[in-house]
């Protein structure tokens, strides 16, 4: 527990305290929470501006519900004239990242932590899952709850941490350069991973090379005592090794390496990588040298679906191994490790005999080509009846003026990769049905549908026993609830779920 007095949380945010606020009132700050939904007795409300709503507009809500603080930008007057307890600051968000840097100040200080920022164009979250679930079996670890990884999310998972905390996992997400350097500044890793550099946000950032100058932020917030874990086979994550006065720990797929990482540095590799029938990765992972000990190979058979997961299964195994755990603890961690988070290549076989893969959570040209080949290795039926495979593929957002030419792209993919159907859906995706007429997609191999509820029509009617159905798309395009409604067979989606981080 990790508990600052009201007059402390005024100070460390350059704020003050309303005339109701006790001077002395304690916070655990695991109580802090940005919905007045989530609030209980002893909670700190933050009322911060929503996408959707001013979180302001919700302090009576989150008092009424037990909260005894809150953090705001203004004053606000109950019923009775009086300003409920509050500590007022410039910008509330900017407060909770002062409060997340003072809580890892504080577990410092207290004991041993091992900070481990996490970044990279994809695979992040099923990265901090592996590593998470490694590093369990070595002391007590914090990592971010599914995909919390901005300015609001990494202080939510540093203030679950408490003074026993050993490993701290931090996903870094951002869309522009500055923001991973906002994030490194606040929790001080002494780890730093780049998984790779792909066109994710290129429309935001303004190009993939503005992408790569933002993801080296990470290795360059490193201390000369850290160490940068990076990807060998990425080139513009290989060059960011020139970034940082850390060590490097490389990682990657044996034999395919970058000329330009010596032969001799050390590196976590993997070799006689295959996949089993249902598309799992396996393969011979070696560590390098040690204390004296030399390199060592264990076999790890994937819990995960698809080879692209090699590369975050290797990442979590460097930082890992960078973290100090023996080679053999590590291996078997990986070891059969499936996924964790929801909508990332998640698998549900329903009671018909059609195999639902949700991997709607997000999207980009990169990560959309790794899951189609995933669905087209798992249709060919090595070892097993051949399967009928579909598509169902929705819009890739934030790609910029490079938008029309990767979705058209998308759709000539699945021609080649000889996927049985394809169903795009929404006009941000249209593109996709186009590129498949012109690959020479002919008949009701590829269709469009305007919206879910279209999509959703087609494939109850359609579907079969024997069936695989992949949904892939970037998570506003909502694809993943639609898998979701297919997955449970019933017409009823998770749309009521509560996905938010803070007021909607």
């Amino acid at each position: 527990m990790i508990e600052l007095s009201a007059a402390e949380i005024a100070s460390l945010t350059q704020g003050h305290l309303s005339r109701s606020a006790p001077h002395q009132l304690s916070v655990d700050l695991a109580a802090i929470r940005t919905d007045s939904r989530d609030c209980a007795p002893g909670s700190l409300y933050v009322a911060k501006p929503g996408e959707h709503a001013d979180g302001h507009s919700f302090i009576a809500a989150a008092i009424r519900a037990g909260a005894v603080l809150v953090l705001a930008e203004r004053e606000v007057l109950d019923d009775d004239g009086t300003p409920y307890p509050a500590v007022i600051v410039p910008d509330a968000v900017l407060a909770m990242g002062q409060l997340a840097a003072e809580a890892v100040r504080r577990i410092r200080s207290q004991g041993e932590l091992t900070v481990i920022g996490i970044t990279g164009s994809a695979g992040k979250t099923t990265t901090k899952d592996l590593l998470a679930g490694v590093l369990e079996t070595a002391g007590a670890t914090v990592a971010p709850e599914g995909s919390y990884n901005g300015e609001i999310g990494v202080p939510l998972t540093v203030f679950r941490a408490d003074l026993d905390t050993r490993f701290l996992v931090i996903e870094m997400g951002a869309t522009g350069i500055g923001h991973i350097n906002y994030l490194a500044s606040m929790v001080e890793p002494d780890i730093g991973v780049v998984l790779g550099v792909g066109t994710a946000h290129a429309g935001e950032f303004g190009g993939v090379e503005n992408i790569a100058i933002a993801k080296g932020e990470l290795v360059e917030a490193l201390s000369a005592a850290g160490t940068a874990v990076l990807n060998l086979s990425d080139t513009r994550v290989a060059a960011m090794s020139s970034r940082s006065t850390a060590p490097v720990l490389w990682f990657g797929e044996a034999g395919t390496g970058n000329a330009a990482v010596p032969e001799a540095a050390d590196a976590v590799l993997a070799w006689n990588v295959t996949t089993d029938s249902a598309a799992r990765p396996i393969f011979d992972l070696e560590f390098p040298a040690r204390g004296g000990a030399p390199a060592q190979r264990f076999s790890v058979h994937s819990g995960l679906i698809g080879i692209h997961h090699l590369n975050n299964l290797l990442a979590a195994a460097a930082a890992a191994w960078a973290a100090g755990l023996p080679a053999q603890q590590i291996a078997q961690g990986l070891d059969g490790q499936g996924p964790k988070s929801r909508w990332r290549m998640e698998v549900t076989e329903r009671p018909d005999g059609v195999t639902v893969i949700n991997d709607a959570y997000n999207a980009n040209p990169e990560s959309m080509r790794a899951a189609l080949r995933t669905l087209a290795e798992l249709g060919r039926g090595v070892g097993a009846p051949e399967r009928r495979t579909w598509a169902v593929l929705g819009g890739m957002y934030e790609l910029g003026e490079d938008s029309i030419r990767e979705h058209n792209a998308l759709g000539q993919v699945v021609v080649r990769l000889n996927i049985s159907r394809l169903v795009v859906v929404g006009m941000e995706a249209r593109a996709m049905h186009i590129g498949a007429i012109n690959e020479g997609s002919w008949g009701d191999e590829s269709v469009f549908a305007a919206d879910i509820d279209a999509a959703y029509e087609i494939l109850e009617k359609e579907l079969r026993s024997g069936d695989i159905v992949l949904f892939k798309s970037s998570r506003d395009a909502g694809l993943r609830l639609l898998g979701d409604r297919i997955a449970l067979g019933a017409a009823k989606s998770h749309s009521n779920e509560r996905e938010r981080l803070g007021e909607q």
